[in-house]
């Protein structure tokens, strides 16, 4: 493994950095965050147009720039430094790579381009807002019950003289709300031979016009919520949810006998669970990659103020106290990089990797808080911003504990493990 990066990688992370520095700061977070789609669009076609960041891992066959996973780590890490709310994790990094594994070969030249150019993004959508077990990330998910499955529950799909037609309800879908295309995990077959497939669902953007803010009020912010976005296809509903972070937009997506088409051909040889297994282990590189950069992003915001402010006379930086946190806080970031990087070299290791930056996020953004003394405790500060992406990230895609267990159990540390086990991950 040669740990240097190419010339063209850097770039990559140079020329990011430099554009979200004049593009996303935290009054440009915030503004975005409260929009109808839930990120900048203008800010979205500069990326994708400009930058190619939504096909940077896709082949060039389909436009893209036929990168491998660590570009697209790279690029991540940077809009997790800024914190950026976008569909680039939903679209590029959970829906493409499905697409291009079960696709048709029609399938895959009409909606990869869309993709690449920005001018499509789309989401994926599981029953019951498990995203880390349907990937594989907490348990084995052939056996685990992550899809509902038996007579009731999930999403069931049925087909007929019309096609197939879904129903049922995902929670907590990645930016569910405003992607143009759905990617919908399935039960058919009936009970007897239940089993998951990945649909296709046209959702033509039409996001909410209507703004509803709540009279709630939690430490002096009002929590705002949408009305529901009706998408051209039948059946479906879409309901962006209140979130604890706002830059994870996420919804709800329920489907009342709505018409979807087949990704891929061949229902009876397609291998769902093993391509959303492959897609998660990539994933779990890029969101580890993602959790770097909002922890070294809170690490640097840190530094900067203990330089400025000063007590008893000097800067609260120059106590030795402080230095030592500070250098923790520096050693944990930089071993979370480093086993972001390798994951983003070998995917295999990229739930580990998950849980170390998980977990470094968690704390960096924690004693961000406590340096910044009273003005990181008030909803003006952006230090509560990195503490809430760091509390999501773990909620949507862990937590650490149930990534490591799996990881262990997957690398036969427990030894003989039961398939209950496998599923649920070891006992705990």
């Amino acid at each position: 493994m040669d740990a240097a990066f190419t010339a063209e990688q850097d770039e990559i992370r140079r020329t990011l950095r430099d554009l979200l520095a004049r593009h996303a700061g935290p009054g440009e977070i915030r503004a975005a965050v409260r929009t109808a789609e839930g990120h900048d669009p203008a800010l979205w076609r500069r990326l994708a147009q400009g930058l190619g960041l939504p096909g940077l891992a896709l082949p060039e066959e389909y436009g893209g720039a036929g990168c491998t996973p660590t570009e697209l780590a790279l690029a991540c890490e940077e809009t997790g430094r800024a914190l950026l709310p976008s569909p680039l994790l939903a679209t590029a990094v959970l829906a493409a790579p499905l697409i291009t594994a079960l696709g048709t070969p029609s399938q895959r030249a009409e909606l990869l381009p869309r993709i690449a150019d920005g001018t499509l993004t789309a989401a994926l959508a599981v029953p019951g807002g498990s995203t880390a077990a349907a990937l594989g990330l907490t348990g084995d998910n052939r056996a685990a019950p992550w899809s509902g499955g038996g007579r009731a529950g999930g999403i069931q799909a049925r087909h007929g003289d019309g096609g197939w037609r879904l129903y049922g309800e995902a929670d907590r879908v990645l930016d569910g709300h405003s992607a143009g295309l759905l990617l919908v995990a399935a039960h058919t077959g009936g009970y007897p031979r239940s089993r998951t497939l990945l649909f296709l669902v046209r959702a033509e953007l039409q996001v909410p016009t209507e703004l509803q803010v709540r009279a709630e009020v939690s430490g002096g912010a009002s929590t705002e919520a949408f009305t529901d976005a009706s998408s051209g296809a039948e059946g479906l509903t879409r309901t962006r949810l209140t979130s604890l972070d706002e830059t994870r937009p996420l919804a709800r997506v329920e489907l009342r006998d709505t018409p979807a088409v087949l990704l891929g051909a061949d229902t009876e040889t397609v291998d769902v669970c093993g391509a959303l297994a492959a897609t998660g282990r990539t994933a779990a590189a890029v969101l580890a990659a993602e959790a770097v950069g909002a922890a070294a992003g809170a690490l640097e915001r840190t530094v900067a103020y203990v330089k400025e402010r000063e007590q008893f006379g000097r800067a609260i930086g120059s106590f030795q106290a402080v230095k030592h946190r500070l250098a923790d806080l520096y050693v944990r970031v930089e071993a979370a990089r480093s086993a972001a990087y390798y994951a983003a070299w070998d995917p295999a290791a990229g739930p580990l990797a998950l849980a170390q930056a998980l977990e470094t996020a968690r704390t960096v953004a924690g004693e961000a808080v406590q340096l910044h003394g009273g003005i990181g405790f008030t909803w003006e500060h952006e230090a509560h911003l990195y503490v809430k992406r760091a509390a999501a990230d773990e909620l949507l895609f862990g937590p650490v504990h149930r990534l490591r267990d799996h990881a262990a159990v997957r690398a036969g540390l427990f030894g003989d493990v039961p398939a209950q086990a496998l599923a649920h991950g070891a006992a705990v």
